[in-house]
């Protein structure tokens, strides 16, 4: 069996190619996909070749980590029919390239433990549900206060404010630099941090990946407030210690989702109590795919690029 992929062969080297499937087994689905998210943080890093050392990396490689399709191929095992709809967070399944991702293709192989049923009428917008999941984990569980400031107003800074508001608390207030980003705010406000003389939040959501702005965070904080880092970042941090310390700051990392967050999150959405509408900004076919990954991650005004695999062979 054989697919069409987005292959990155090394940094800024990305266009479509052929490649192999391994074989289905009784556990496994054959999914088709119809969209495929491109991620402007871990994804962009690979692109540049930013990527610091990481577990199965390596080129060439198949993006891409937020998927939908349809199942045409339901191994015995699976519990799953032909015809379902399913997010799919990557796949392995390529006999030439890394699947690190894998999920920029036309028809992939996945264990069946690895997707999500859909409903199928979420259209493009459910390939988000793996960046709503990473904003719900940052936020969900034991000791997590939700976020009175969120930093960055990409998909997961307002994502992250969106969840808040779902969760009854008051409304964060956001920050973004950027004028354009500014804008799209539902429910909360979203200013320049100029604009904010505030200096007593208790818990900042840093959504942006900027390392740099660890410092001027710690001075933003109340004493014993907490740093939640929800982005990735490639460079070692640092932060002066005297005034983390007259604050008693708290960090805290968030790291990837996890299954029940996944869960979790389509139910909010099934439910209408999350909306995923307006964070897709630019879609494009997936022939265009080389113009598409560029404009993504270089365009800020692409919140988020979709690919759209019909058609494709």
């Amino acid at each position: 069996m054989h697919t069409t992929s987005v292959i990155l062969k090394g940094p800024k080297d990305l266009g479509l190619d052929t490649l192999a499937l391994k074989a289905p087994g009784a556990d496994d689905l054959v999914v088709e996909i119809s969209h495929s998210g491109i991620s402007t943080g871990t994804e962009k890093l690979f692109w540049t070749g930013e990527m610091p050392p990481f577990p199965g990396m390596g080129y060439p490689l198949v993006p891409g980590y937020e998927a939908v399709g349809e199942v045409v191929e339901a191994g015995a095992d699976t519990h799953y029919n032909v015809g379902d709809h399913v997010f799919v967070p990557g796949a392995n399944c390529y006999e030439d390239a890394f699947g690190l991702f894998g999920g920029a293709t036309r028809r992939l192989v996945t264990a069946a433990d690895r997707v999500t049923k859909i409903d199928a009428a979420l259209g493009a917008e459910g390939a988000l549900l793996a960046l709503a999941a990473t904003a719900r984990h940052a936020m969900a569980g034991l000791n997590k206060q939700t976020p009175d400031l969120i930093v960055g107003h990409g998909v997961l800074g307002r994502l992250l404010a969106r969840l808040t508001i779902a969760a009854g608390a008051p409304a964060p207030m956001v920050w973004d630099i950027d004028a354009d980003r500014r804008t799209g705010a539902e429910g909360y406000a979203c200013i320049h941090p100029d604009e904010d003389e505030r200096r007593d939040y208790t818990s900042i959501y840093d959504a942006s990946g900027n390392g740099d702005l660890l410092n001027s965070l710690i001075g933003r904080i109340t004493k014993g407030g907490e740093i939640v880092l929800a982005g990735f970042y490639t460079a070692p941090l640092s932060f002066a210690f005297p005034p983390a310390f007259m604050k008693e700051a708290r960090l805290r990392i968030a790291a990837e989702w996890q299954p029940d967050d996944l869960l979790a999150t389509r139910t909010l959405v099934e439910s209408g109590a999350l909306s995923l509408s307006g964070l897709i900004t630019h879609t494009n076919k997936a022939a265009d795919a080389t113009a598409a990954y560029e404009q993504a991650f270089t365009d800020p005004a692409c919140l988020k690029m979709i690919l759209d695999w019909k058609g494709v062979a």
